[in-house]
């Protein structure tokens, strides 16, 4: 017979939450608007508000000679085309909200700001699902890049990212004057992440436009350290920190590029790139992260059976 285990808590704070999307009545076009974070205790484990069930976003690019050739052998010609790729990870794939990578952005000497905004619009006309999009790494073009992306989704309540302690006030700029959020990522450390939460508050970015990411290293390759990280985050928020009480992102984007992946052999290479992801994207879920990230379609159907698994043998609630 199970033993039963009394969780006792003496938690004091709760998760903020943060509304991703905008419906037609809201003056977006989105199936839906969702709300990510809330609780007033760790998921999983029973006993306590556990917060919404965490979600599964499905990661796609516009320059696919940046992403996996797993993937990209995977979805074929489609991953030429940002708009019909969207249209088919909602169709087929069935996330609960897709992640845009402007990889474009990355080449060397990139100015073709432009089709930054016409890339977005294309993936919102060609989609229904909340967006998260991705926009420069590159502090020299960040500016003009997460103003582009802010404008073409003004309305839409989109995620930007990524804010960092060294460049953040583009992407803060451009979610408050278009009514975005902000994807704040710190190098796996509670300290740095709460600083840049407290960066971006004192920019002029509101507690429920904030998402925490505290970077996910691959299982076996750091995942303990993020693991570790996102539990500290969210005790700090219910013991009452205010400046870490926001949901969290997680994305395990080295997963498909790891040793044991790249050295498989070439008939089981997707089979272990979705373990690996599969397994990572499961331990952030347990860690806290609200929000789940992927890049192999294969990985969303075991992933989100697991959360669901798992959701309802510890009595949440969605």
């Amino acid at each position: 017979m199970p033993m039963k285990v009394d969780i006792i808590s003496e938690w004091t704070g709760e998760i903020g939450e943060v509304t991703i999307g905008a419906t037609k009545k809201e003056g977006g076009s989105r199936c839906a608007a969702i709300v990510i974070g809330g609780g007033s205790g760790f998921p999983f484990l029973g006993g306590s508000a556990p917060g919404r069930k965490p979600l599964i976003a499905f990661e796609f690019c516009d320059d696919p000679k940046l992403w996996s050739p797993i993937v990209t052998e995977f979805e074929g010609d489609v991953v030429n085309d940002a708009g019909a790729w969207a249209a088919r990870a909602e169709e087929r794939h069935r996330p609960d909200l897709l992640r845009f990578y402007l990889t474009s952005t990355r080449r060397r000497g990139f100015q073709e700001f432009s089709q930054v905004g016409r890339s977005v619009e294309e993936v919102l006309e060609r989609s229904t699902l909340p967006l998260i999009v991705e926009g420069s790494i590159d502090p020299a073009i960040d500016s003009e890049t997460f103003l582009r992306c802010g404008e073409a989704g003004e309305g839409e309540r989109l995620l930007l990212g990524t804010a960092e302690e060294g460049r953040y006030r583009s992407v803060a700029a451009a979610a408050m004057a278009y009514g975005h959020s902000v994807i704040a990522q710190s190098p796996i450390d509670v300290n740095l992440a709460k600083q840049l939460n407290i960066l971006l508050r004192e920019t002029g970015v509101p507690h429920d436009r904030i998402v925490i990411d505290p970077y996910t290293g691959a299982l076996g390759y750091g995942f303990e350290y993020s693991y570790s990280a996102m539990e500290r985050i969210r005790y700090a928020a219910l013991k009452g920190d205010e400046d870490l009480a926001m949901p969290m992102i997680s994305s395990a984007i080295d997963s498909l590029n790891i040793k044991e992946v790249r050295e498989a052999d070439p008939g089981q290479r997707g089979e272990m790139a979705v373990k690996w992801e599969l397994y990572t994207a499961v331990s952030s879920a347990i860690a806290g992260a609200s929000v789940v990230c992927v890049r192999h379609p294969d990985t969303i159907v075991p992933l989100r059976s697991a959360i669901d698994s798992l959701w309802g043998k510890t009595g949440g609630g969605d």
